[in-house]
């Protein structure tokens, strides 16, 4: 699976941008899907999560009711919709698939992901 993310940019504290990430290869839309983001200096951290089927999503808490993750398996594209921005979600955005497909369970670890893109950077500006 390879994964190509884009939608990066800078914008305005309070502002919104829409990330994308579309998978080619072996069928991208049979794995379940994350974004991680890493700010520098910092570890990479779990944004949200997505299952193959788009059943479930899973959110880390500071960007829970704020993000929102879709997946459009036609177009083998998931999304991560990011509104009311601060500062502190500065960072590159990657996205990653799951080590197999059809799994059944989400994963926030960055070591359950065996596949990943090559990163957007989100500027928030104060």
């Amino acid at each position: 699976v390879q994964l190509q993310a884009s939608g990066g940019g800078l914008v305005q504290a309070g502002g919104s941008l829409r990330l994308s990430c579309a998978a080619s290869g072996r069928t991208g839309s049979t794995y379940n899907m994350g974004w991680f983001r890493q700010a520098p200096g910092k570890e990479r951290e779990f944004v949200a999560a997505i299952t193959w089927s788009s059943i479930s999503t899973y959110y880390a808490d500071s960007v829970k009711g704020r993000f929102t993750i879709s997946r459009d398996n036609a177009k083998n594209t998931v999304y991560l919709q990011m509104n009311s921005l601060r500062p502190e979600d500065t960072a590159v955005y990657y996205c990653a698939a799951d080590r197999s497909p059809y799994s059944s369970s989400l994963n926030a670890s960055p070591d359950m992901y065996g596949y990943w893109g090559q990163g957007t950077l989100v500027t928030v500006s104060s």
